[in-house]
């Protein structure tokens, strides 16, 4: 049932995320170079913008995808007090604080710079919050990070092409999310047209490619497990399709199902366990 409807004041809003404790919604406004704050009233309502954060950089070289500052993602870290902030515009990864009365402040260090025309999409952290895997849209690379929460410092230690090397065609890396036991990160990528984990070292952070798997469609933007970890669903937009693939415990690797759903251009799930 709709309760209300408020403005992000930008546009072009991609993303949002829920504080911990619920009382404020972060969103990004990716073709206006913004942060929108929103406060959340008790019965879920959303009252009016209470700050707007304009982001700034130099823009990368990619002429048509790295004009100005493009936030693509918003993520809070374990104490739900730092935000990670991924660029694709300007090659970024910022770091914010939500303090508690309502103001996003930077972080001590205040951004993490990606290699050049990277283009940073999303990320995800590990489950310990040791690390963070970054994954770039316009080179198609997975960047393993060490995160340090008191000083939002994103330091990179690694970074693993994450396309196999007999693809020389076009493609777009698009989402990223670690399995619930923090053994795989997977990644999706839109022209490749697949879903490829990579074993995570749960000591050092460190990735290793272990191959990919057909998305069973085109673009798969979106995918996301089940919350038993068993399965992964996939959001393959320009097929109109949401696929299932059962997850091989020991490998990672998704193998498809004859499961398909038939749907407009899925962008996004969000599953609800009953």
């Amino acid at each position: 049932a709709p309760l209300n409807r408020q403005s992000t004041e930008g546009l072009n809003p991609v993303h949002l995320a829920l504080d911990p404790s619920g009382r404020w919604m972060v969103i990004a406004n990716h073709l206006t170079s913004t942060l929108a704050l929103l406060p959340v009233r008790p019965d879920g309502a959303l009252d009016a913008v209470a700050e707007l954060v304009t982001l700034e950089g130099e823009p990368g070289p990619h002429r048509v995808e790295q004009p100005f500052a493009k936030p693509h993602q918003v993520v809070f870290d374990s104490s739900g007090q730092a935000i990670l902030v991924p660029d694709k515009g300007v090659d970024r990864i910022f770091a914010y604080r939500l303090d508690p009365s309502g103001r996003l402040r930077p972080a001590a260090s205040p951004w993490c710079t990606a290699r050049s025309g990277a283009g940073p999409r999303h990320l995800a952290f590990s489950t310990d919050g040791r690390f963070a895997y970054v994954l770039n849209e316009l080179d198609s690379t997975v960047v393993a990070c060490r995160w340090n929460a008191a000083s939002g410092e994103l330091a990179p230690f690694q970074i693993l092409p994450a396309l196999p090397d007999d693809f020389t065609g076009e493609s777009r890396a698009a989402e990223i999310e670690l399995s619930r036991d923090g053994r795989f990160v997977q990644a999706s990528h839109r022209g490749h047209d697949s879903i490829a984990p990579c074993a995570a070292d749960p000591v050092t952070g460190r990735l290793r490619a272990v191959g990919w798997t057909p998305s069973g469609g085109r673009t798969p933007r979106f995918f996301t497990r089940s919350p038993d970890g068993r399965f992964l669903y996939v959001a393959n937009e320009d097929t109109d399709t949401i696929r299932l693939f059962a997850i091989d415990p020991d490998s990672g690797l998704p193998a498809a199902t004859d499961r398909v759903v038939s749907t407009g251009s899925p962008v996004c799930l969000v599953l609800r366990t009953v």
